[in-house]
C-alpha cells in the first residue's frame, strides 16, 4: 500500500507540473497583451508600459514561468505600483487583474459554495442512482425494471440547464412552494442554507443518478453471473446474502470509484448548475474570468480544477481496491 501510494503520489504531482505548463503556456504566452488587459483600454502606451514592468512581462517567456512556480511553491512578491509590493504566500496563483485581489484567496472564498453543491448532489445521485441500479437488475424483466429503465432514459436525456429551468418554474414561479434560490453560506443560517441548496442538488443529482443507475444496474447483471457466485448459490446460501454480502460489494466498486472522480470534476464542472442559480462557486468564477479576460483568475482556476481531479483520481483508485478485494494494488 505505501508503494502504490508513493507511485501515485508522483504520477500525480507530474501531471500537476505538466498541467501547469499548458495552461501557462496557453493563456500568457497565446496571442494578447497582458499588460493591456490588466491596465484597461483606457491607457495610454506609457502606463501599460508600467504595468508591463510591474507583471514582468518584459522577462523570457521561461522566466515568467519560473517565477509563477515559484510562487506556487514558496510564495513572491508583486508590484502594486508606486512603490507598493505585495506578498502574496505560497501556494501563490498571482493577483487578479480588475481588483488586486490574490486568486489563492478568491479561490477559497468560493469553493465552500462549490463544495456545497457537489456534496449535496453526490449524496443524491448515490442514494438514488445505486439504488434503482440495484432494484433494476434485481427487478430483471418485470414492470419495475422497464419503469426505471424509462426514468434513467429521461434522467440522461434532459439537460441539466432544462431541469434546472423546469423546477424554477414549476416550484419556484407556479406553486411558489420555495423562494428563488440565494445562497446563504452554512456557517450563516445552516437552515436556509439548505432550503436555498435543494433545487440545485435535485438539479444536478438527479442528472448524475442516470448515469450511477445504468453503471449499478450493467455492474450488478454481471457480478450476478460470475462463477462465484453461482457456487455460493450452489452451497445454498440464501438468495439475499449472495447479494448483499457479495454481489453488491463487487457491483458498487465501479461506482464508489466513479463517484470519486465525477466529484472531483464536480469541483469545477458545475457552470450550468452554479450559473442558472446563481450560486457563487468555482464554475462561476471561472465563466467570469473569461468574460473579463482576466488571465490570472482563468489560470489559478483551472489548476485547481485540474489538482481537484487528480487528487480524486487518486483516492478513487483506493476506494475501488479497498472495495473490491479482486483487485490487485501495482
Amino acid at each position: 500500500m505505501t508503494r502504490f501510494v508513493l507511485k501515485r503520489t508522483g504520477g500525480a504531482l507530474l501531471v500537476l507540473l505538466t498541467l501547469s505548463v499548458i495552461v501557462y503556456s496557453l493563456f500568457y504566452l497565446a496571442p494578447g497583451d497582458p499588460a493591456r488587459l490588466a491596465c484597461g483600454e483606457r491607457c495610454n502606451p506609457a502606463q501599460i508600459a508600467q504595468v508591463r514592468e510591474q507583471l514582468g512581462l518584459n522577462e523570457s517567456a521561461l522566466s515568467q514561468y519560473l517565477h509563477f512556480l515559484q510562487g506556487l511553491l514558496a510564495g513572491r512578491d508583486h508590484s502594486g505600483g508606486a512603490g507598493l509590493v505585495l506578498h502574496c504566500d505560497a501556494p501563490c496563483l498571482g493577483f487578479s487583474y480588475q481588483n488586486d485581489q490574490q486568486v489563492t484567496g478568491l479561490i477559497l472564498d468560493r469553493l465552500p459554495a462549490t463544495l456545497s453543491l457537489a456534496l449535496g448532489a453526490l449524496v443524491i445521485w448515490l442514494v438514488v442512482g445505486v439504488g434503482t441500479g440495484l432494484l433494476s437488475a434485481l427487478r430483471r424483466g418485470g414492470i419495475t425494471e422497464r419503469a426505471l429503465t424509462v426514468l434513467t432514459l429521461a434522467g440522461t436525456g434532459t439537460p441539466v440547464f432544462i431541469l434546472g429551468l423546469l423546477l424554477l418554474m414549476t416550484v419556484c414561479a407556479y406553486l411558489q412552494w420555495l423562494p428563488f434560490p440565494t445562497y446563504v453560506p452554512l456557517t450563516e443560517d445552516p437552515e436556509q442554507w439548505a432550503w436555498n441548496l435543494l433545487l440545485p442538488w435535485v438539479t444536478l443529482g438527479f442528472f448524475e443518478s442516470a448515469k450511477y443507475a445504468r453503471l449499478t444496474r450493467s455492474s450488478t447483471l454481471e457480478t450476478l453471473a460470475e462463477d462465484h457466485i453461482r457456487t455460493f448459490r450452489a452451497y445454498g446460501v440464501g438468495e439475499r446474502a449472495v447479494v448483499t454480502r457479495h454481489a453488491v460489494r463487487g457491483a458498487v466498486a465501479p461506482v464508489i470509484a466513479l463517484s470519486a472522480v465525477d466529484f472531483g470534476t464536480m469541483i469545477g464542472g458545475a457552470v450550468l448548475t452554479e450559473s442558472l442559480f446563481g450560486i457563487p462557486g468555482l464554475g462561476k468564477t471561472l465563466i467570469d474570468g473569461v468574460r473579463v479576460v482576466d488571465l490570472p483568475v482563468v489560470v489559478g482556476v483551472v489548476l485547481a480544477i485540474g489538482t481537484a481531479v487528480v487528487l480524486a483520481g487518486a483516492i478513487a483508485d483506493l476506494l475501488y481496491a479497498a472495495a473490491d478485494r479482486r483487485v490487485t494494488l501495482a
